[in-house]
C-alpha cells in the first residue's frame, strides 16, 4: 500500500520565496537519495501555512527517509525555510 506523509507547517512571509525556490532541489534530492519516494505536492494554505503531501512506496521507505533528515543541500535548504511544524501524520491510500 502506498504510504502518504502529511506535514503541515508554517513559513514566515519573508521566507516564502526561499521555500518555493528550494522545492525543486528538495524533490531532486529525494529522487536521488530516498528509496521508495513516489512524488510530492505542496499546498499553500491560509495564514502562512503549507501542507506537504509526500507519497512513499512503503511505510518502511518513509521511516528510512525520516531518519535521514536534511542530509543533502536541497533538502536542508527547504527545511531551513520552515518556521514551525504544525502537525506531521502518516496514512495509507485506501482506494
Amino acid at each position: 500500500m502506498t504510504t502518504v506523509e502529511l506535514t503541515r507547517f508554517r513559513v514566515l512571509a519573508d521566507k516564502t520565496e526561499e521555500l518555493l525556490a528550494a522545492r525543486a532541489e528538495m524533490v531532486k534530492d529525494f529522487e536521488a537519495d530516498r528509496a521508495g519516494f513516489l512524488g510530492a505536492r505542496l499546498v499553500q494554505l491560509p495564514e502562512n501555512e503549507w501542507l506537504d503531501i509526500v507519497e512513499w512506496a512503503t511505510p518502511e521507505d518513509y521511516a528510512t527517509s525520516s531518519k535521514k533528515g536534511p542530509n543533502l543541500p536541497g533538502i536542508a535548504r527547504f527545511f531551513a525555510a520552515i518556521d514551525s511544524l504544525v502537525v506531521a501524520e502518516e496514512g495509507v491510500i485506501a482506494g
